[in-house]
């Protein structure tokens, strides 16, 4: 009877994790899929890692109270409780809402050297992360892209 239980545990945990990969792989896209349910604007921050004009972008200097979301994906990245005025022209928080969420890779573009913030489930570029941030509040500055991220007012 042990065993059965025990291979029944085993099969279960089986079918969730490949049913969390599935989930996982199926946010992975082909960059022209991702033309096809992108706008341009986002298309050339996700997944060509490119960068919006500080001071020029939507959340900046947006000061409601909510969440952003990715907008590639919906899944919810940052609160408004965790954003700040870095003084930068991009909008900043001081952490993500979950680690998991995220995930940090080396970027060496431009010649320089930054650790650049990926969405987890799909790899797509959202922006920078530095160590600037308010040292009262963890010390980091997650530098986003608007153009990564859709605000969805509380």
């Amino acid at each position: 009877m042990k065993r059965i239980v025990l291979l029944i545990t085993v099969c279960c945990t089986m079918m969730i994790a490949g049913a969390q990969h599935s989930s996982a792989q199926s946010k992975k896209r082909s960059a022209a899929e991702w033309k096809k349910v992108l706008t341009p604007d986002q298309y050339e921050i996700l997944v060509e890692k490119g960068t919006e004009p500080a001071y020029n972008n939507a959340y900046w200097n947006n000061h409601e109270k909510g969440v952003y979301v990715s907008a590639a994906t919906g899944d919810v990245l940052f609160t408004s409780d965790d954003k700040y005025d870095s003084h930068t022209g991009w909008p900043s928080f001081v952490k993500p809402v979950a680690p998991s969420k995220i995930e940090i890779v080396k970027d060496t573009s431009y010649g320089m050297v930054r650790d650049e913030v990926v969405e987890r489930s799909t790899g797509l570029h959202l922006g920078h992360v530095f160590d600037d941030g308010p040292a009262d509040r963890g010390g980091k500055r997650y530098c986003m892209n608007s153009g990564a991220l859709k605000f969805i007012k509380k």
